[in-house]
């Protein structure tokens, strides 16, 4: 039993210190990149759903579920959280703070955008309120003067 919770230690310990550094990489844990990994996931459910309920998805040829196609949906992903974490070094080498948060916002947007336009296939109609939300951050994400509004 004491093996066993030695391991257990282990693991986990590896596990949150792993996950630390990841933290750190991005920039932090913050509101922004909670936001970016929520409209990931949910992207990726929506993605899957679609592909294995309405058989309507762009990523495949015949619109079923595929698994090279959900990997490829995956690894885009992962490279966005690169591409965060490149921003979050730029941020550093040149001494401000807004090139990650604009980077996030306009991957938050394009998130929002695949949302809907899923939620469109599925044939659920979305509030305006949610529409006009992803033309602010789109607008916010373009912005040269984000740094100011921190």
């Amino acid at each position: 039993m004491e093996k066993l919770n030695s391991i257990k230690f282990l693991v986990m310990g590896t596990a949150g210190g792993l996950g630390g550094l990841l933290a750190k990489a991005l920039g932090g844990w913050g509101t922004d990149l909670q936001a970016l990994l929520i409209f990931m996931g949910i992207d990726f459910v929506m993605g899957l759903l679609i592909a294995g309920f309405w058989k309507q998805s762009n990523k495949s040829d015949s619109g079923v579920l595929n698994s090279v196609s959900a990997w490829k949906g995956l690894v885009r992903k992962g490279v966005t959280l690169l591409i965060v974490i490149a921003a979050n070094v730029l941020d550093m080498l040149t001494g401000v703070q807004y090139i990650r948060t604009a980077v996030i916002i306009a991957f938050c947007a394009d998130e929002l955008i695949s949302i809907v336009e899923n939620a469109g296939i599925m044939g659920i109609p979305l509030p305006a309120v949610i529409k006009n939300a992803i033309e602010i951050l789109k607008i916010k994400s373009e912005s040269k003067d984000l740094g100011s509004e921190e």
